[in-house]
């Protein structure tokens, strides 16, 4: 039994229904959006959302935060399972950096509003000045 959108299929298929297909964008109309906005890059050259890719193209997403590096390995012309969305795809990304979980200041329940003092520290410890508000 072969798997929906893989096999002996096209050899060929658009860059944002691909970019879907695998999951790695959430939505063909995201996948169009970062094609338009230069996020996407195919062989090293800006990629529109309309172009053909082939098995061996690599491409460049980018996304907040991170850039993904992947090879295409099966071309994909409907949306399937995680599992099979890897396969579909060498990831060649580097690792994402490690993001430090800054604890925001608490304070205890029942203590009221906090103080101006307290709320100036706050402030400080968020990095906000406070007269840049002004």
């Amino acid at each position: 039994m072969s798997t929906p959108g893989t096999g002996t299929g096209p050899q060929s298929v658009r860059l944002d229904v691909w970019l879907w297909s695998a999951r790695l964008m959430p939505t063909r109309s995201a996948a169009t959006t970062a094609c338009r906005a230069g996020h996407v890059r195919r062989n090293g050259e800006p990629a529109k959302a309309s172009q053909r890719i082939t098995v061996g193209d690599e491409l460049r997403v980018r996304s907040p935060g991170r850039e993904r590096i992947v090879v295409v390995t099966t071309i994909l012309t409907k949306r399937v399972g995680a599992p099979v969305a890897r396969e579909a795809y060498e990831d060649h990304s580097p690792e994402p950096r490690p993001q430090l979980a800054a604890a925001p200041p608490r304070r205890e329940r029942g203590t009221g509003r906090p103080t101006k003092r307290e709320r100036r520290q706050f402030e400080r410890l968020r990095g906000r000045d406070e007269d840049s508000r002004r």
